[in-house]
């Protein structure tokens, strides 16, 4: 049986909060950055739900152009798509490219299931700098999760027989709830230290021991 470690990409191997906070803070200002953060969180969410069919770039732009209308901000010119022409240089967490190639070592298969666009998680899949085996994006599928389509394209590309995957995530919303929904034994990245949650398998503060964690969910036939 082949064993197979999905992962989401941004908020788990890439840093998604580093990286939209550094376009806010550069167009909107440093003052109130957490807030702004958490906002335009909310209102991905809303636009993600309002528009499944939307590309990912659509998405940043729509949603950093109402954070701003709400903060009484005009944007120069263009810069509605900062956002999105930043992701690529997006930082990738010191500990995933050490943790990704010991859980290849070990004999999984790697896929990414993402709420962006192929150009996009291919950029940052050449900055982690790990071979995967397949990226599921949701500009392909007309789909954002938490809905489930992700998984169920997954499943039907790569024929994982169920017993052999397991699901690793920083976002509960996105990621571990529609996992504990389908029946996927999901690992919790809780980068952000927030409280315990019952669903997943087993947490861990970053991806540092993930591949002894995977191979005890699914050991090695």
């Amino acid at each position: 049986m082949e064993r197979w470690a999905t992962f989401d990409c941004y908020g788990t191997l890439v840093d998604w909060d580093t990286g939209i906070r550094s376009g806010i803070e550069a167009l909107l200002g440093a003052e109130h950055a957490d807030e702004r953060l958490e906002r335009y969180h909310e209102l991905e969410r809303e636009i993600q739900a309002a528009t499944p069919g939307a590309s990912y770039r659509e998405v940043l732009t729509l949603g950093l152009e109402r954070l701003a209308a709400e903060e009484g901000v005009s944007l120069p010119e263009g810069e509605g798509s900062a956002l999105a022409r930043s992701l690529p240089n997006w930082p990738v967490f010191a500990d995933v490219r050490p943790a990704l190639a010991e859980a290849r070592e070990c004999g999984w298969r790697l896929a990414i299931l993402s709420n962006t666009d192929r150009d996009l998680v291919d950029a940052s899949m050449q900055a982690i700098g790990v071979p995967f085996d397949l990226a599921v994006v949701a500009g392909e599928i007309g789909s954002y999760k938490p809905a489930h389509r992700h998984w169920e394209v997954f499943g039907t590309e790569t024929g994982a027989d169920p017993r052999g995957h397991v699901h690793v995530a920083q976002s509960v919303f996105h990621d571990i709830t529609p996992a504990a929904e389908l029946g996927i034994p999901s690992v919790w990245i809780n980068r952000r230290g927030e409280p315990e949650d019952p669903r997943p398998a087993e947490t861990l503060r970053d991806l540092t021991g993930l591949a002894d964690v995977l191979d005890r969910l699914v050991p090695s036939a």
